[in-house]
Order: structure tokens, then sequence, then C-alpha cells
């Protein structure tokens, strides 16, 4: 992917996260639902997918490729001790 592109993404990606108020109200509500760390951070995984494949779109036109995908999954996994303190 291009590193332009992908740093948008990034970016991006990071704004959706950064509102941790707003992420622990979210998990608060459906903790009733499931109340596990693990349906926590699906909840914040979902946000950061739905960021990256909607600049994905908006900024290239296109769906992600698979490689583009395996990027994001990376980045997921290299985040993954930063995502467990939002909530």
């Amino acid at each position: 992917m291009n590193e332009i592109v992908m740093k948008k993404i990034k970016q991006k990606i990071e704004e959706s996260i950064s509102n941790k108020v707003e992420i622990q109200q979210l998990i608060h509500s459906l903790s009733k639902i499931d109340d596990s760390k693990s349906f926590a951070l699906g909840i914040i995984i979902g946000r950061i997918y739905n960021a990256f494949y909607y600049q994905t779109k908006r900024i290239l036109n296109r769906d992600p490729t698979d490689s583009e995908f395996e990027e994001f999954l990376k980045f997921i996994k290299d985040k993954k001790s930063e995502l467990e303190d939002l909530w």
C-alpha cells in the first residue's frame, strides 16, 4: 500500500480509538451481553476495522487488498497492548 495512504489510514484509526470515554461507555453499555475482555477487545477491533475499511474505500476508491488486510492485521497485533488499555 502506498506509504502516504497507509499513514492517513493509521491516523484515522488512531482517531477512532482516541476517545477512551466513548469506548468505555460503549463497552459498559454492552457488558450486559458479555463482560469478558475478549468481547471488549472485539468492540474496539470492530471500530478500528470500520475505520480501516472506510478509509481504504474513501482514499483509494476500492476495497482493501489481501495484502493491505494483512498489513492491517499486523497493525492490530502490534497495538494489542495499547488496545487493552482502552477499558
